[in-house]
């Protein structure tokens, strides 16, 4: 177990460390240290080549039974040109992939980048600058404002020091760090004021650390330690199109098994066994190449394809092509409360003065003592076009004197300081002497409860009397319903003396001094989060808020959001309570709970993987370092354009550009739009073949003519490419968003697709066999067997591509009826049907029919394969209507 130095006395952890705080480490120390540890990095993944992730997308179960099928179409059934085309389709899919997919490495080198280059530090009893990679366990190193801290350290000095940790910890608000030692055994990382952790920012004061950890043993390094050892889940895109390939595989082995066995028995006395056994063999092979939908892996990664660009229109960047259709399938959204359901910036909400609560709409005096007294009591720097530099909750005083539309800088300059008593973390208090004409302004902000302690007046509308214990206590009760509320709370008070102090400290200058009155501040939420939270509860979608902030402050942000709703059993649970559970525990429980605070990088793993153990399918929307484990454990992380670290967008699956959650929602509506469209086109692909292998099965086992080679691969090739992609176009269907989500269990053939494929792949092939048969005694060689028969031919085979093309208009519903507005808004739909048609029909032109082995049909023959087409789409809207009747009773 690693050991803890937050809990031991500066003299203690310099024994352990064998160091010197007063003189630091000696270049032998140095140098012996170096070889022990390393280099103050962090080491990545081994990365895999170009070369080794296009070989990885061959893995796929799909691919493998498409690569076998290429091979015996081309050595055994000599059927080159399908072999070819299926092997081109199969190198597309892997070269999209490749291109596509980046590389998960990018997120340890985004780690590697965030490291501070230069550190100072005290060694040989001086003070150097060195490179932060040169630093071992031991070293002292001072910290001001503005600095990157370089290692993980123990504090042995804190002089109004703050450090920003949000990217780490989660929490918004910079901590006031210390060098006292603390005596708890088990202490929250966001609680462990007394240490100093790499990465973290320096935003005030000054302090001095002695390195405790360096490299992949800091509280960073141990992110980048999970972030390698996280296994990629599957998306549920990838296990569906293993399951249909495992499934197809199936369907073809015993399609070629009863073809063969049954041609073989049923044909015996017709030609020697071994010929006989040849010919039902190619015959079989034959059978299972049209079985499979050798354009299925490209239109499925084209459709995703097109998806990322729709979905980039709305400001989702998808860096993974499978993630475009995981976010539709989403059953719970785990998600960062800072800077992603909250704006990341604090913000003044209410003020109390005068006796009276205000909200931040009503204007403010220039001259009122409360204004004035957090405007002087402020450190901000405030540079060109107002931009604002320091702690950010005294950036958000200044900005709140900004948006009443005061001249902060013309009061600065009026009211110039002269003495200050700084930020201390004990008293928890900050003062400015301010020269005012004569007189000097004393401006005090600080905590309600110590600043209550030493005061004695109170000024009301100008009016400045002894405060009574009566007005303290109604002051100490608006304290705490603002800090209920979860906001920040700070005091406000001053005094007007007569001359500067001789040696200005607390005990004279925040002494005698006159309420001015009270400032709540928040980290406000994103004005559109609570509406994207409703919508997204609507579509079945429950949001899970995890954070490392105080719980107070998180189940108020929770309710304000409706993520935690009066009535209902959600609970709040922090990172401590959570320790007590073990996994069991919190996979039976999760479902409790809706809020998560002070938790740990380890914890937002336990929570995603509690969630996939009751089989959810996880969305994990972060910004911070400290979110990347778990958005690489996630189904599908989220990361933050703006916001967001380069590690969390490494580690992510999409990145929102906008840092919007409302972003999400309309994120969630493509995915499902995608994966219906997709759903479509299998419907659409896998009736069309049965329909195929059907027609050839019985022509075969009738003793009938059969489709020649060149015919099945000329119907594949128009029906099976640009319908099929054109379908991958369909917009969203309308309340696509009222739907629950689907299930990690559903798949390609849920929602009644499968027995759509398998009666509407029969009425095909019947169709078809029908037409043959009235061609047999319809036409111009009636009487003339050989050229009857031709024409009979020609017939199925026309209607086998015609009625295809017919039935990809079916496939835009599974159930609802094609007869609406809706069904031609898809224009790309309307021209690839238009084109294919054409390209069907132009086998009949002259010059084709021997190419292809056809007639030349008179007018009645079309008209016998234009009706059995438009019958596909009677037969079948009839079939739905009776489905929508029984579903609904």
């Amino acid at each position: 177990m690693p050991q803890s130095f937050y809990d031991q006395p500066i003299e203690q952890v310099e024994a352990k460390l064998e160091t010197s705080t007063a003189n630091g480490l000696s270049t032998d120390q140095v140098d012996q240290r170096q070889q022990k540890y390393g280099p103050n990095s962090l080491a990545g993944k081994k990365k895999t080549s170009i070369w080794q992730r296009f070989l990885a997308q061959f893995k796929d179960f799909m691919i493998i039974v498409l690569i076998i099928a290429a091979v015996l179409s081309g050595f055994v059934a000599q059927e080159w040109t399908d072999a070819v085309i299926i092997m081109v389709v199969v190198m597309l899919n892997a070269i999209l992939g490749v291109f596509q997919e980046t590389r998960s490495e990018e997120a340890i080198d985004a780690l590697k980048e965030m490291s501070t280059p230069n550190a100072h530090v005290r060694r040989d009893s001086q003070i150097v600058k060195i490179p932060s990679t040169e630093l071992v366990p031991g070293d002292i190193v001072l910290l001001e404002a503005g600095d990157v801290v370089p290692a993980d350290l123990r504090l042995i000095s804190s002089n109004s020091l703050k450090i920003e940790e949000s990217a780490l910890t989660g929490e918004s608000v910079p901590v006031d760090k210390s060098s006292t030692t603390l005596q708890d055994e088990k202490v929250a990382l966001a609680d462990q004021v007394n240490m100093a952790f790499s990465n973290t920012n320096v935003t005030y004061g000054r302090g001095e650390g002695v390195v405790t950890e360096t490299g992949m043993k800091t509280e960073v390094g141990k992110i980048a330690t999970m972030l390698n050892n996280t296994d990629e889940t599957d998306t549920p895109l990838k296990q569906n199109l293993n399951q249909l390939g495992k499934t197809l595989t199936i369907m073809i082995l015993i399609i070629c098994a009863v073809v063969f066995v049954v041609g073989f028995f049923t044909k015996q006395g017709s030609q020697p066994a071994d010929k006989l056994a040849i010919e039902m063999f190619l015959v079989a092979v034959s059978l299972a190449v049209a079985a499979i939908p050798e354009g299925l892996p490209a239109i499925v990664t084209i459709i995703l394809a097109l998806g990322t660009q729709v979905m980039a229109k709305h400001n989702s960047i998808v860096r993974k092509l499978p993630a475009v259709e995981t976010l539709g399938a989403t059953d719970v959204i785990c998600s960062d409360k800072t800077g992603t359901l909250t704006q990341n910036k604090m913000t003044v909400e209410q003020l109390f003065y005068d006796g009276q609560t205000h909200s931040t709409q009503q204007k403010i005096s220039d001259t009122e003592p409360a204004l004035l007294a957090m405007i002087l009591a402020n450190d901000t720097k405030i540079g060109d076009d107002q931009n604002l530099l320091g702690d950010p909750t005294e950036t958000a005083l200044i900005q709140y004197a900004f948006d009443q539309q005061l001249d902060v800088l013309q009061l600065l300059h009026d009211y110039q300081r002269v003495q200050e008593v700084p930020f201390d973390s004990e008293r928890k208090l900050m003062s400015t002497v301010n020269q005012a004409d004569d007189k000097y302004f004393v401006a005090v902000k600080g905590a309600p409860d110590q600043l209550l302690k030493r005061i004695t007046k109170i000024d009301q509308s100008g009016q400045i009397t002894p405060i009574t214990d009566e007005q303290k206590a109604e002051i100490a009760a608006v304290n705490e319903q603002m800090a209920q509320k979860a906001l920040r709370v700070l005091g406000l008070a001053y005094k007007v003396v007569d001359q500067t102090y001789t040696d200005p400290k607390t005990d004279n200058v925040e002494q005698d001094l006159i309420f001015a009155g009270l400032v709540g501040m928040i980290d406000p939420e994103r004005p559109e989060a609570k509406t994207a939270i409703a919508q997204a509860k609507a579509a079945g979608i429950k949001t899970v808020m995890i954070t490392g902030d105080f719980q107070v402050t998180a189940q108020a942000i929770a309710e304000r959001l409706g993520i935690l709703n009066p009535g209902e059993d959600d609970r709040v649970i922090t990172g401590a309570q959570l320790d007590e559970l073990s996994d069991a525990d919190l996979s039976a429980h999760v479902e409790d709970y809706s809020v998560y605070t002070r938790v740990s990088p380890e914890h937002k793993v336990r929570i995603v993987k509690a969630w996939q153990a009751n089989g959810k399918i996880v969305a994990m929307t972060g910004d911070g370092v400290n979110d990347a484990p778990s958005l690489k454990q996630a189904d599908i992380g989220i990361g933050m354009g703006i916001t967001g670290t380069e590690v969390s967008k490494g580690a992510s699956d999409m990145v929102l550009a906008d840092d919007n959650f409302a972003t999400i929602v309309e994120a969630v509506k493509q995915g499902r739009k995608v994966f219906s469209n997709i759903q479509k086109a299998i419907l659409y692909l896998m009736s069309c073949n049965v329909g195929e292998v059907l027609t050839v099965f019985m022509m075969t086992m009738l003793g009938w003519d059969i489709l020649a080679p060149v015919q099945l691969l000329w119907i594949n090739l128009v029906t099976d490419t640009l319908p099929a992609i054109a379908l991958g176009l369909e917009p969203v269907e309308k309340g696509i968003m009222e739907r629950q989500p689907r299930g990690k269990k559903s798949n390609f053939f849920s929602g009644g697709v499968a027995s759509s494929i398998v009666y509407q792949g029969i009425l095909e092939g019947v169709i078809v066999l029908i037409t043959y048969q009235l061609g047999l005694n319809f036409g111009p060689h009636v009487g003339n067997p050989s050229l009857q028969h031709g024409d009979a031919l020609t017939m199925a085979f026309l209607t086998l591509g015609l009625i295809q093309l017919f039935h990809a208009i079916n496939s835009k519903y599974v159930h609802q009826s094609i007869f609406t507005k809706r069904t031609l808004a898809n224009k790309w739909f309307n021209w690839a049907i238009l084109v294919s048609a054409i390209i069907m029909a132009a086998v009949e032109l002259p010059f084709m029919t021997k190419f292809f082995a056809v007639t030349e049909l008179n007018g009645l023959q079309w008209g016998i394969v234009l009706a059995a087409g438009v019958s596909m789409i009677i037969i079948v809207e009839i079939v739905k209507l009776f489905e929508r009747k029984l579903g609904k009773k």
